[in-house]
């Protein structure tokens, strides 16, 4: 199976960014370089890559010096809410949407930049993977739902497999929940 990863956040370009989320960085150059690194060393050239929003903040022609730094040519954009002035870098990405729905082995996932409670058939098992809060809402244990934002995964973008395992431990406590039982 093809590897299939998810990230979200981040803002590259944008220097407010670092003292609003805390983002221990010494500068804006600290903190593009270690973000490229750390996408670049996991995401392959031929990897799918799903990207839920905020790219980047600034000009076209700096969001393509940006894109053209990343290693993965199969990356698929979620628009958020910093990404509209850059639609003209739609050509730029295999998808450019407002949210999607997507099937990766099997599972069914409902992209969005920003954070749902509820989700088509989120009751029936579908995923809910965003970004947008930087980590700052808190998670429930029994919503099939993640934040992919490189602030609440070490800057990091998450790989398919990994998500799965987080998944599957809520949503056995959903079913411990469901069955009366304490989770």
């Amino acid at each position: 199976m093809i590897n299939v990863w998810f990230t979200s956040d981040f803002h590259f370009g944008h220097r407010n960014i670092i003292r609003y989320c805390n983002r221990q960085f010494d500068s804006i150059e600290d903190m593009d370089a270690t973000l490229l690194a750390n996408l670049n060393s996991k995401v392959g050239e031929n990897d799918i890559l799903y990207f839920l929003g905020d790219f980047c903040l600034g000009g076209v022609d700096q969001a393509r010096r940006y894109r053209d730094r990343i290693v993965c040519r199969n990356i698929h954009m979620i628009e958020g809410n910093h990404d509209p002035a850059l639609r003209e870098l739609k050509g730029a990405f295999c998808s450019w949407n407002q949210m999607a729905e997507i099937q990766v082995g099997g599972q069914r996932i409902v992209l969005c930049h920003y954070a749902m409670r509820v989700w088509h058939h989120s009751s029936r098992g579908v995923w809910h993977l965003y970004g947008h809060s930087h980590g700052k809402l808190p998670d429930e244990p029994t919503s099939l739902s993640i934040d992919v934002g490189v602030d609440s995964h070490d800057f990091q973008p998450w790989h398919f497999h990994d998500i799965r395992k987080v998944m599957e431990t809520k949503r056995r406590a959903r079913e411990l929940r469901d069955d009366g039982t304490e989770a």
